[in-house]
Formats: structure tokens, sequence, C-alpha cells
């Protein structure tokens, strides 16, 4: 009896041909936007200025506006900090080791995880900025020559290395994102009618032709650019996460913290993409594009790192207990019992239990339901770096023990931070290409519903039917 292979459901839906894929993804930057994209942009615009408005109190007042205290010398600006790193890291992540893979469903997500990481390292950027107090100095953290002050950076801190790390990143992921671009530059320069839209594309498009050539560069350095990105994803998170690990508080002196701090930020990063891509399938009406076949691959990823997101989480305590250290012990039992009990369940159900839904195929296939789960996702993850950091308001001197409660300053900034990561997300929408069509253009006759007679007419029922029967054969 011959064994046939299980009918694969189509990356590309609507019998698109080569040209209906240039007109689908060139359609939001040459119309008008919906009223979707417009009511989500004024909302993100409003939280935008009130983000400028907290920025500009700030510095006119000084950090005491910030509920501050004693015992938590770090609060919202550090937790938002590494929440925005960790979201930026994974989005090209995602397109690199997917590319250096070569799966075939990278190419209708790797666009928006790349834009992903170049706004969100924006936004994570703005912190350190905003927590010196004194923003016009911040020169002061290069290694620049004496005569720009008395003295040079510390070395051995691992908030320089932060500033090496993360700039790092963030070029090599600049450039990656630009060189998959350029293909579709062209191609909008192509079609442009208006003549300053031409000319600003024929700038950004390099003299793209299509060349044979051309390609070949374009692919050879794709490679070499995902080669370098994919080790740079682990480093600098690695080093964010020795923010806390190379100091010897109770609760943070811990070796786990790479690799956990890791596997957080690819957790929360694909959670990210996935609201991106939901977002982009509504407002841009590109559900042909973006199908259920992704929402599903990205679920499986989400619920494979939220479990070892968990796993770390368990090593920590049994660390914690193992090692007979009594403050080390009541640092952790604090965190679960203590005042901000409800907190450590917050990031407990959020990271741990609700992605082992996804273990239920109609769930994980569920739009609904997934645009939900990745909003407890970035729940999870933002109250994962504040249990993190508030804990600390118990420390080892029962006498400078206070609760700490966030201002109206910090509530604002980062609230105006996701309305700023949007709207510059939104923007990108009407002027750049949200999807690689011209890589996309490269499976259409393998994963296309016009050119493979198989998936012809066959929805995701009669795709599932015909599975069943090829397994008992």
């Amino acid at each position: 009896m011959h064994y046939k292979s299980p009918v694969r459901e189509p990356l590309i839906l609507g019998n698109k041909d080569l040209h209906d894929i240039t007109v689908d993804i060139a359609r939001p930057i040459e119309t008008k936007a919906n009223r979707w994209w417009w009511a989500l942009f004024a909302i993100s615009f409003a939280a935008m200025l009130w983000l400028f408005g907290c920025i500009a109190y700030l510095i006119g007042t000084g950090v005491g506006v910030w509920g501050l205290n004693n015992s938590v010398g770090w609060a919202w600006d550090i937790t938002n900090f590494v929440w925005w790193v960790g979201i930026g890291h994974a989005g090209t992540l995602i397109s690199a080791v997917l590319l250096l893979f070569r799966q075939k469903w990278r190419l209708s997500i790797n666009r928006s995880s790349e834009a992903m990481t170049i706004f969100a390292v924006v936004q994570a950027g703005l912190f350190p900025l905003i927590h010196m107090g004194r923003i016009w100095m911040a020169y002061w953290i290069f290694p620049l020559p004496n005569q720009f002050g008395s003295l040079w950076v510390n070395f051995n801190s691992p908030l320089l290395w932060d500033v090496f790390a993360i700039s790092t990143y963030f070029s090599v992921s600049l450039v990656f994102w630009y060189m998959g671009l350029i293909p579709d530059f062209a191609m909008i320069r192509d079609r442009a009618i208006n003549p300053i839209a031409k000319k600003i594309y024929t700038f950004l498009s390099f003299g793209w032709s299509g060349r044979a050539k051309h390609w070949q560069r374009h692919e050879v350095i794709s490679l070499v650019l995902a080669g370098l990105a994919t080790p740079l994803v682990l480093s600098v998170h690695s080093i964010v996460s020795m923010d806390f690990a190379t100091s010897v508080v109770a609760g943070w002196h811990t070796t786990i913290f790479p690799p956990y701090f890791v596997a957080g930020a690819i957790f929360g990063g694909f959670a990210m993409c996935q609201t991106l891509l939901l977002i982009a399938r509504k407002v841009l009406d590109l559900q042909d594009y973006i199908t259920i076949k992704h929402m599903e691959y990205m679920n499986i990823i989400i619920l494979v790192t939220g479990s070892i997101v968990g796993c770390a989480y368990l090593t920590e305590l049994f660390i914690a207990w193992y090692s007979g250290v009594e403050l080390e012990q009541y640092a952790f039992l604090d965190r679960a019992t203590g005042s901000y009990w409800w907190a450590y369940a917050i990031m407990m159900t959020c990271n741990v239990i609700s992605p082992q839904l996804m273990w239920f195929k109609k769930l994980r296939r569920n739009i609904l339901f997934t645009f939900i789960l990745a909003l407890f996702v970035h729940i999870g993850m933002w109250f994962e770096r504040f249990v993190i950091i508030i804990t600390l308001h118990r420390g080892p001197l029962p006498s400078s023990w206070h609760d700490y409660s966030p201002t109206f300053v910090e509530i604002g900034t980062f609230v105006g931070t996701c309305g700023f990561f949007l709207v510059l997300f939104l923007l990108y929408s009407r002027t750049f290409p949200v999807i690689a069509q011209a890589e996309l253009k490269t499976i259409v006759k393998s994963s296309s519903t016009k050119y493979n007679k198989n998936l012809h007419y066959l929805d995701a029922a009669e795709l599932e039917k015909m599975n069943k029967i090829n397994k008992k054969k």
C-alpha cells in the first residue's frame, strides 16, 4: 500500500496570481485608509501625546514625580525598558531564524516582525534617557575623550553593556529590515503616479532592477545578516538580564537569568508579533496572506516558549529552596505570598497557565481567542519584570520597608509608549509594504490555491477530513 502524505493548507488563499499579490500588497499604500485604521490611529496618537506631556513634566520637575522610595529605586522605568527590549529582540529573531531554516510561512510575517523590532527598541531607548533625570547629559553614557567630561563611563557596569549591545543589535536589525524592503520599494516606485512619491521610492530602492545579480547579492546579504542577528539576540537579552544577575541582591544573583530572559523575550515577542499581524490582517484586509495557518504556527511557538518560561519559574523556586539561604528563600516566598501576591498570581496565570490552552487545536485556530491570549501574554510578561523589580520593597532591613505605588506620570509614560509604538506601526503600514511581496511570489506555485489543483476549493474543514482519510489509508 502506498502512503499518501496529508494535504497541507495553502499559505496564500483566494486563487492569487503574481499580479494579484502585487495589487493587494500595494493597495494600503496607494488607497485611502479605512475607518478601522483611522480609529486605531486616533487612539494611539492621543496616547502618544500623553507620553510626550509626561516626559516634558518629568524633565521639568525631576524624577521625584515617580513613586520611588528608599527600598524601590527602580520601578516602572526599568520594568518598561526590559519589557520593550524583550519584545524588540524577538522580531528579528523570528525573521532571521525562519530564514535560516527556509520556512515558507515566514514570508507573510517577517516584514511586520522586523518592523516590530525597530519600533520596540525605539520605545526601550526612551527609558534610559528619561530615568537619567538630566536628559541633556545623555552623552555621558558613551566613552568620549576627557575634554567632554572629567570621567569615563564604568566599563564594568552591565548598564554600559546595554548601551553597546542594544545599539549594535538595533543597527543590524535596521539594515536587515531595510535590505528586505528594497525589492518592495522598487515595486512601489514602478507603480507610483505621484512624481514626488516616485522620486522618494526611487531613492529608497537603490536602483533595484530585479536582475539575477541583484537577487544574488540580496540573498547573500540577507543570509549574512540573519546569521549575525541570531546570536546577537541571545547575547543582547543575556546582557539585559545581567543588569540584575551581576548584583548581590537576593532573588537576582542567579545564573538562570540569561536563558530565562531570552526565552521570555521570544515568548513576549511572538505574542506582540501575533497582535500586530491580527491588526494588519483586519485593518489592511490581508486575510488571504495572513491566514489561520500562520496564526496556528505562531501559537505553537508561544505554547513551547511559554512552557520554557514556566520551567524557569519553577527552577528559580527550587534553587531558592535548595540553596538553604534564608534571605533567598524569603525573597521568593514574599513574591508569592507578600503584599504583591496578586502581581505574582497574574504573572503565573498569564505566562504559564493560559498558553497551555493552545494544546487544543480549535482554540489555537480561533482568531478572537488568539488575540485575547496574546494580550494576556503581554500583561503576564510585563508583570514578570514588575515582580522581579518591585519585590525589593522587602529588603534585609525591615526599617527601610516601603510599599510602592506608581504615579500618573509613570502610568502615562507606559501607556504613551504603547500608543507611540502603534502610531509608528500604523504609519509604516501606510508607507511601506507590510508583506514581502517579492519573496512571497516565490511560493505561489507550491502554496497557493490557484496553481495547486489538489487545494482548489478546499476549505479548512474539507482539508481536515481529507487528512483523516489519508491517515486511515
